[in-house]
């Protein structure tokens, strides 16, 4: 599958309005991973999704990039790949549903998390499996399938030297985890590789507790 992060490159090309400020953060929410259901719809599973990054990034409009962000279908996600009508019929293979993206950009720096549901954990995890391998191929980075500070059903890959042709302005650090039928995949530019890393550790840990328990 082609790698969907390549995204990265098209948003580190736009002008973000509002970018060397942090937004206000929202007022934290109350979520009940152990008796939460599935979403059912792209509006349930978009209340799952952070609003706000640790390091306090503004979120980009969803219409602010090209694609947009926001609700995805195999469809929207399919469209990343050359051969879209394919990869639409890979993603009916693993049992995908739905997904949704966020970003956030300032100073140079960049936080993106994609969240996707399947039919089933097996469909899931191999999508983040697959995702992982094809992203390391894509980027030229190492995989780390025990990554210090993540949970065991994480993949990390750094990429300290980044292609310029990637339209990354610095090091890059992505995960991608498994939670029962969920994918979260997130990835961290920075100037740093440990800050990226950390900014990534942090947004995986919180996203991963905002699901429904396996």
């Amino acid at each position: 599958m082609t790698p969907r992060l390549g995204a990265v490159a098209v948003l580190l090309a736009l002008a973000c309005a509002g970018c060397t400020s942090a937004a206000e953060p929202a007022e934290p929410a109350v979520h009940s991973t152990a008796t939460a259901a599935l979403p059912t719809s792209a509006g349930e599973l978009e209340e799952l999704l952070l609003d706000d990054v640790p390091s306090g990034l503004p979120r980009v409009a969803d219409d602010e990039l090209d694609p947009p962000a926001g609700e995805k279908g195999a469809d929207d996600v399919a469209a990343y790949a050359e051969d879209a009508a394919h990869q639409e019929e890979v993603l009916g293979q693993y049992g995908y549903q739905r997904g949704w993206e966020r970003f956030w950009r300032g100073d140079g720096a960049l936080t993106t998390v994609f969240v996707d549901q399947f039919d089933d954990p097996a469909g899931a995890a191999t999508y983040a499996e697959d995702l992982a391998r094809n992203d390391a191929e894509f980027y030229g980075g190492q995989l780390d399938r025990s990554p210090a500070g993540l949970p065991g059903d994480c993949v990390l890959m750094t990429v300290e030297q980044p292609d310029p042709g990637h339209g990354m302005d610095g090091p890059a650090v992505f995960a991608w985890c498994g939670r029962g039928v969920f994918t979260v995949s997130v990835a961290a530019v920075r100037p740093g590789v440990e800050d990226a890393r950390a900014e990534v550790a942090t947004v995986v840990a919180e996203q991963l507790d905002r699901l429904p328990a396996p």
